[in-house]
């Protein structure tokens, strides 16, 4: 993994830390906050999440605080169901949308046996998790809890992280349509540092309208290698390259990390 300054940063372990972890074809971000909260968002297609927290978290600590799970694709759940049965998880903020598949069965099993408080996901949620830190909830539009879905991608939830001056957009799975929405919606206030790009680079996300919207000073695509998919689509490499963002890839350099501070952040190596 290449090396970059964004911005001049105090060398300290203070503040905070987003992983993007490497698990392949799927999605998996970790939060850790100076004051001790930590956060899941996805868990990536197996158990392959519970190797990079092993690497992050000390040994003896067995306690996440919030699990985002974005929408129930197997590529986003399955590892979170790991999770469920090595950590102590303290609340879950999901969609509820209907989906009809074993392992989401499971992990509705799971939360319902541990009694976890769930949260059901709606824009205009903020949870003001530190000083100069809040989690906002942009998508989804209305509450999915119990609905069917024609696309289940469209359902996942979006969330921008602001601490301090700095911003992160976590934009799930959702397509096209959702993007262009949410670039009128919040054309004055979507504008991020660093975008995780939607749906692994497929092209049926990260349109041109979106791109100028958020207009990210870096992007981060997880994706898997050698995926039978072809992502990152060429034409969704060649949209950041034209807005000239710095791109990072887990399949070429393994987990992303981001460190931020009051003065700005930086991607380093683990």
């Amino acid at each position: 993994m290449f090396f970059v300054w964004y911005a001049v940063f105090a060398e300290s372990r203070d503040g905070l830390m987003v992983y993007f972890f490497d698990v392949g074809q799927g999605d998996s971000i970790f939060i850790q906050v100076e004051n001790g909260t930590q956060i899941l968002i996805d868990g990536g297609p197996d158990d392959a999440v519970l190797a990079e927290l092993g690497r992050v978290m000390p040994f003896y600590d067995r306690t996440i605080d919030m699990v985002v799970l974005t929408h129930p694709d197997a590529d986003h759940l399955n590892g979170l169901v790991e999770v469920l049965e090595r950590y102590r998880v303290k609340t879950v903020l999901e969609t509820g949308v209907k989906h009809e598949t074993a392992q989401y069965a499971e992990w509705n099993k799971r939360l319902s046996e541990r009694g976890i408080p769930i949260v059901h996901a709606v824009r205009g949620q903020v949870f003001r998790i530190d000083d100069g830190l809040m989690l906002s909830v942009l998508a989804p539009f209305s509450s999915q809890n119990e609905k069917e879905a024609k696309k289940i991608n469209n359902t996942g939830v979006v969330a921008r992280l602001d601490y301090y001056d700095t911003s992160l957009l976590f934009t799930a799975d959702i397509e096209k349509d959702i993007e262009e929405i949410l670039a009128a919606v919040f054309a004055d206030s979507i504008d991020a540092d660093v975008l995780k790009v939607a749906h692994h680079g497929s092209k049926t996300s990260s349109v041109a309208d979106f791109l100028a919207a958020v207009t990210p000073e870096a992007a981060v695509i997880s994706v898997g290698k050698s995926n039978r998919y072809g992502h990152p689509a060429p034409e969704v490499l060649n949209r950041f390259e034209n807005i000239k963002a710095r791109i990072f890839r887990t399949d070429i350099d393994g987990a992303v990390v981001l460190r931020a501070d009051e003065n700005g952040y930086a991607f380093i190596r683990q």
